[in-house]
């Protein structure tokens, strides 16, 4: 199974396919990690498009079962908050309409996913992500890492939700 993280950003939004199973051995593979940046110097409105066109055509190519998506949760500066939830509503709309499951974690909830302590710091889930997908070195930039981090967190979450199913009657 593939999945896709992408860390909304509109000036540098990371995006990262991750392969693996949420059943068995926690075993990842990275399959590709990176970047989609946009010039700061263009109106937003040809940012956000730029976005949807790379982001398109990335799920075209890559093909993930799912792709997961970083939750706004709290921003101190609304002047940052605002694009963030703009990049991820073009991630969110678009994954949707071509079929695709997509899910949404805060960055706590990869945290604990990931590092298994929920206000581990960034540097610990880079670490994790890349000792969990057996890689080398932390992937950089920040943002795909931060990526792949979202990706795992989607196995993890999974893996749980399907050992123990929500009771839905009693």
């Amino acid at each position: 199974m593939f999945v896709l993280g992408i860390d909304p950003g509109l000036t540098r939004c990371g995006f990262g396919l991750v392969e693996g199973s949420f059943q068995g051995v926690e075993s990842f593979r990275a399959v590709r990690a990176g970047t989609i940046e946009t010039d700061h110097t263009t109106p937003v409105e040809s940012r956000l498009g730029q976005l949807l066109v790379e982001i398109r055509s990335l799920l075209e190519e890559t093909r993930p079962d799912a792709v997961v998506v970083e939750r706004v949760f709290y921003q101190r500066n609304a002047k940052t908050a605002i694009p963030v939830a703009q990049a991820s509503g073009v991630a969110v709309a678009l994954a949707d309409s071509l079929g695709i499951v997509v899910r949404q974690f805060t960055a706590q909830e990869v945290k604990l996913a990931v590092t298994g302590y929920g206000a581990a710091s960034k540097l610990q889930v880079q670490g994790m992500v890349a000792r969990l997908c057996h890689l080398v070195e932390i992937p950089q930039p920040a943002d795909a890492a931060d990526a792949l981090g979202l990706a795992i967190t989607y196995f993890m979450v999974a893996r749980s939700e399907h050992k123990y199913p929500a009771v839905t009657s009693i």
